[in-house]
């Protein structure tokens, strides 16, 4: 086990679970190494904390929460980086956002692909124009 110093305070967690993205973000391609937070409200967000630098941890969703239509499946470049084969389970996050006005946004065009058998991930662009970084959650009633 080891342990960091976190906005969440300290954190212990088992090396063998961490989450690892091989080219790292978008932009962060020096953090490649992350733990899932548990959340302690409800719901459908969860923090991903970063532990190679502990200052660093975002939120994530299921998209499909929101956007039932919303489909990435990761092509096979994308696979032979995640680990995994044609068959092989490959889950799609978003990032959330939250403004100043606290209008919650997801990042529809960069979703981050998590392939559970090989404990990696990756975060991917779409060229859909349907989607932004920024895309509000949809109207309810």
């Amino acid at each position: 086990m080891k342990t960091i110093q976190t906005r969440f305070g300290e954190v212990t967690y088992d090396p063998s679970n961490v989450l690892h993205f091989p080219e790292g973000l978008i932009g962060l391609d020096q953090l490649k190494n992350f733990i899932v937070m548990p959340s302690k409200k409800k719901g459908p967000l969860f923090w991903i904390q970063c532990v190679d630098d502990p200052d660093f941890a975002f939120v994530v969703t299921d998209p499909t929460n929101f956007f039932l239509d919303y489909l990435v499946l990761p092509d096979e470049n994308e696979r032979q980086k995640l680990g995994i084969d044609a068959q092989g389970d490959c889950f799609v996050l978003a990032i959330v956002s939250i403004s100043e006005d606290k209008e919650i946004t997801l990042n529809l065009s960069g979703p981050v692909l998590y392939a559970p058998a090989s404990n990696r991930a990756m975060q991917v662009i779409l060229e859909d124009s349907r989607y932004d970084t920024r895309t509000p959650l949809p109207k309810v009633g």
